[in-house]
């Protein structure tokens, strides 16, 4: 089977407006390119999910009558593809003038669709988590910033804007401790177009302490790394789980939307609920 690549897909390319329903529109993209970068191969060596929103979905009733919804959207991490975004962004639209029996109707073929392609041509392990909010329940949305201690109140020298690793230092020879530590200057930029991606991570871990200045100047040094946002999580856990040796580790990021869309990759050594998603302010 041939492989997408980002540079096949629509990113940083004009695009036509198809507003009557079209899953081809929708780009598989393979994990396994990039994580083969950071030392994954075969099996990952954590649980998780990707948890995106989507602010823009609408479609039609059977009375023509225009429908609106938020969308939540959980994809597996051991899922062997993403979505590209623009793509996700070009197949909702293509949702604008379909008319669609129900809610109910949009949420399966969405779950179907996302499913499909997260798996692309493979074996379905996990689908696609689909929940759509109704007008009625968008004030019951909440916002609410990452918990942790931060990092930010740190007045450290930054330097490096491509990642540095090698700043990620542990106690080794103290006692273990458990915390979590959040940043909001994680900066990144796409993969394709070299646009800026914003976000807010949190870093919950048990094991040797981690120097929180080096932390710190690592989280800052993604600044001008090219990657998308699920990679470069992935690459922040390889990074703590190989140079830090936590006993568990759980890394969560939240970005801000870029064409009605959020993307919040989490990672975790060890199974538990995945984070409720829920917007910071930024987002």
């Amino acid at each position: 089977m041939s492989q997408n690549t980002p540079e096949q897909s629509q990113l940083g390319k004009a695009s036509a407006y198809v507003d009557r329903y079209d899953p081809s529109l929708i780009f598989p993209l393979p994990r396994e390119t990039k994580r083969r970068e950071i030392g994954i191969a075969g099996g990952v060596p954590f649980v998780g999910c990707d948890l995106w929103t989507a602010y823009e979905l609408s479609w039609l009733n059977p009375r023509g009558k225009p429908q609106v919804a938020i969308a939540h959207i959980t994809v597996p991490a051991e899922s062997t593809h993403i979505v590209e975004s623009k793509s996700f962004k070009l197949y909702l639209n293509s949702f604008n003038n379909t008319p669609f029996d129900s809610a109910d109707a949009v949420r399966d073929r969405l779950r179907a669709d996302l499913s499909a392609a997260v798996w692309h041509g493979g074996p379905m392990q996990a689908g696609v988590g689909v929940k759509l909010l109704a007008p009625d329940r968008f004030d019951a949305e909440p916002i609410h910033e990452l918990d942790g201690l931060s990092l930010d109140r740190l007045d450290v020298e930054c330097t490096r804007y491509e990642p540095a690793p090698e700043l990620l230092t542990a106690a080794f020879d103290e006692q273990p401790v458990s915390e979590t530590l959040v940043s909001h200057l994680l900066k990144s930029n796409c993969l394709v177009t070299g646009q800026p991606d914003w976000g807010s991570v949190q870093i919950a871990y048990s094991g040797p302490q981690i120097d929180q200045a080096g932390l710190l100047q690592y989280l800052v040094s993604f600044r001008n790394h090219n990657e998308f946002h699920e990679q470069c999580v992935e690459r922040i856990y390889m990074d703590l789980w190989t140079r830090c040796k936590p006993a568990k580790l759980s890394v969560y990021a939240r970005y801000t939307r870029r064409g009605g869309l959020d993307i919040n990759p989490w990672r975790s050594s060890h199974p538990q609920q995945p984070p409720a998603n829920v917007r910071t302010a930024r987002q």
